[in-house]
């Protein structure tokens, strides 16, 4: 069941809430207002321009000036142009900021890269010093060595091909002489 109110009450409602719309609509046209007047300030004066800071000095709510999006744009067209110093030039932008910092993420990332390079080597390089100096390893000259035991078995072969030559001399050299002890002997012999 729903009662119906006198049309005095309604009407008076009605204005009422025109009233409280009016007004609200009055005190954020006022903030507005101080919004640009804190933002033209702050642009002619060259100050730091960020949300938080404007909405600080101009005594209102962060969340206005996100509310209201052609403050906030605003406030970041005035980040991004330089402010212009009469006795030191433009001021730093945001931009360049931003590329700069992104220029010296990619250098530390190139350098760590090369740090991860170097380390790998010098840790390769300690490695096989300690394997080395320890013994376990093998010689650093191996191909030295293998030439010489190269050498070495090839001058064995070369004396032991000599010796057989001079055990084969031998050989034919006892041989003879048996032959001739055996004629010698058997001409020194009676008859």
């Amino acid at each position: 069941m729903t009662t119906t109110l006198p049309k005095s009450t309604r009407t008076q409602r009605i204005t009422s809430a025109r009233l409280k719309l009016d007004g609200r609509r009055d005190a954020s046209m006022r903030r507005r207002q101080r919004v640009l007047a804190v933002l033209g300030r702050a642009a002619a004066d060259g100050e730091q321009i960020s949300a938080s800071a404007i909405a600080r000095i101009a005594g209102v709510d962060r969340t206005f000036l996100y509310r209201h999006r052609d403050l906030l744009e605003k406030i970041h067209a005035l980040q991004t142009d330089p402010a212009v110093v009469a006795d030191t030039g433009p001021a730093v932008t945001r931009a360049s900021l931003q590329a700069d910092l992104l220029a010296a993420h990619e250098r530390a990332a190139r350098l760590n890269t090369r740090i991860q390079h170097l380390e790998k080597r010098l840790s390769e390089a300690l490695g096989e010093q300690t394997w080395r100096e320890s013994g376990l390893g093998a010689p650093t000259d191996i191909d030295a060595l293998h030439q010489r035991i190269n050498q070495l078995e090839q001058h064995n072969l070369d004396l032991q091909q000599q010796l057989d030559e001079r055990d084969d001399d031998l050989a034919a050299t006892r041989a003879t002489n048996r032959e001739l002890m055996a004629r010698l002997n058997t001409s020194n012999r009676p008859r």
